[in-house]
């Protein structure tokens, strides 16, 4: 009998220690906030006690979101650094973006002199219906000042921006009128567009800029190239520069429609991700025609896949610099209160194999994750192709034997330098003040009763000219701010300055349809795609 005790002698006292420590648990100063005691410690939720108890038992008062927050994108920092959580409050000006429309009024603005200026009414849009007009400033919004306040981008639209079907009514300062006009807006949905603008500058030569990759690009993008198929295109330049990303599908569709079927366009894998590829079909339109791709530094995720499946599979000529270098794929997961959490779950790779995202260490905030396009600039690699980095283990083959790099973007089969001629010295202190930019909606809002007395953009074109009185009214408008300038200096620059001031006041008048074909007749890679293909 004694043998048999001393055999459960061991067992009795895990039950004694198991009781008195939950019992200990129960009676402490901890015993009044709600506890899980539980030997599994896999299911217990750590994080969410820690932050109940500081709320409910910390000294002064705690904002629980800002707490959430901050907790949350300190674990997100610790992973990499397109991981990122979107509060209830951001989450529309976040996605909009990606859906293809927003719900609002309608218009184009900017922040001018403290006031929301209307740059452009969307057509068909409910501004443009009740009789907005660019120039207009917006004095009132529901009886709310928004002018003289101090209001920025963020300030009016949340004034502006509203569920479709409900009414807002502004009070609309217009140039010329002694008093102020009212107008009531019905808030619908408005469309935004990934395609920003496509034309012919050359026979047989397309041009079609995107901006984004949203859930309507591919849309967009059939329709522009089924334009410009009809008006004889035979050679398409597909300008991707600026183009942060989007949706993966989006790339998926566009380069389909350059590749014949079976051919790879990208595939993705991650710890629990099995890996999943993706092939051309037979729906492709443009398999025959000549295609040049134009990159930069801040072509990045959905534009590398895109740049990165045509490079890979020899399809066509990439010209510019070195994109930016973002091979995660993130999935977002929307959470109760509105707001949602975007999740790096796998990397792509390119046909060839590799992943082109760029180093980056988890922990120290990403800070120089995202200034490394800045170092491109010090380190000369913007300027010398040889200065681009390249690791040989990194190394991969294309079809036709061209040698690729992964680990740090899409590098160009043809390198375009970017121009920083001591020639141009004047030109680049107004544009690093933005003085042409100002300048130009300045003027165009004082003279904007005879601008549009232009019946469109060619009529425009040809006939309104930057003459040497404007050219000389704004060299004393810049060295009035700051920029001071010799005969010297403003006869080099003169060209540039003359060109980008005419397609910034065309912009004004004709949006993306004026800015464009003035602006392309000085970007040297846009020039270099153009000899190129002739």
């Amino acid at each position: 009998m004694k043998k048999r005790f001393v055999i459960y002698l061991p067992i009795l006292f895990a039950i004694i220690l198991v009781s008195g420590i939950y019992l200990g648990y129960k009676i402490s100063p901890l015993s009044n906030y709600p506890q899980v005691f539980s030997l599994n410690l896999n299911k217990y939720n750590k994080l969410n006690d820690v932050v109940n108890y500081i709320v409910e038992e910390y000294v002064d008062t705690v904002d629980k979101k800002k707490l959430e927050k901050e907790g949350i994108n300190g674990m997100l920092n610790m992973l990499d650094p397109h991981s990122q959580y979107i509060t209830a409050e951001e989450f529309d000006a976040v996605n909009d973006p990606l859906i293809g429309n927003f719900e609002g009024i309608g218009i184009q603005f900017r922040i001018e002199k403290d006031s929301i200026v209307v740059i452009q009414t969307i057509a068909g849009g409910p501004s443009e219906k009740v009789g907005l007009q660019a120039g207009d400033r917006i004095v009132r919004v529901n009886d709310s000042l928004v002018a003289g306040i101090g209001i920025d981008n963020t300030g009016a639209m949340k004034q502006l921006k509203g569920k479709r079907g409900t009414k807002v009514n502004v009070n609309i300062y217009r140039r010329g009128l002694a008093s102020l006009l009212d107008f009531e807006i019905t808030r619908d949905v408005i469309p935004t567009f990934s395609v920003d603008f496509y034309y012919m500058p050359a026979e047989a030569i397309g041009y079609m800029k995107v901006s984004k990759f949203s859930a309507t690009t591919y849309k967009e993008f059939k329709e522009a190239a089924r334009d410009l198929l009809n008006q004889g295109m035979k050679n398409l330049i597909l300008d991707l520069r600026g183009n942060t990303g989007g949706y993966l599908q989006a790339a998926i569709d566009i380069s389909d429609e350059f590749l014949v079927k079976d051919k790879l366009v990208v595939y993705t894998k991650g710890q629990n991700q099995p890996k999943e590829s993706f092939y051309a079909t037979t729906k492709g339109s443009l398999e025959n025609t000549n295609l040049i791709i134009l990159i930069d530094d801040n072509t990045a995720s959905a534009s590398e896949i895109v740049a990165g499946a045509i490079q890979d599979n020899d399809r066509a000529i990439i010209i510019g610099r070195r994109s930016f270098g973002k091979g995660l794929v993130q999935r977002q997961l929307d959470l109760l209160d509105g707001s949602a959490l975007r999740l790096t779950i796998a990397r792509y790779y390119t046909p060839t194999g590799r992943c082109i995202q760029k180093p980056y260490k988890p922990g120290d905030g990403f800070d120089e994750y995202y200034s490394e396009s800045y170092h491109r600039y010090t380190n000369g690699e913007m300027e010398v192709k040889d200065s681009m980095p390249v690791v040989d283990s990194l190394k991969y083959i294309t079809p036709e034997g061209k040698i690729v790099y992964g680990g740090g973007g899409i590098s160009p089969d043809i390198f375009v330098p970017i121009n920083n001629s001591p020639d141009l010295i004047y030109y680049f202190s107004l544009i690093n003040k933005g003085l042409i930019f100002r300048y130009a909606f300045e003027y165009t809002d004082s003279h904007r009763t005879e601008l549009n007395e232009f019946k469109d953009f060619e009529d425009f074109n040809k006939h309104f000219q930057i003459t040497s009185v404007l050219l000389s009214s704004f060299n004393e408008y810049a060295a009035n701010h700051g920029v001071s300038n010799t005969p010297d200096e403003i006869r080099l620059s003169e060209t540039m300055i003359k060109a980008l001031l005419k397609a910034y006041i065309a912009r004004n008048i004709f949006d993306n349809e004026g800015f464009y074909p003035i602006y392309l007749s000085i970007d040297e890679v846009f020039i270099k795609a153009l000899k190129v293909f002739n």
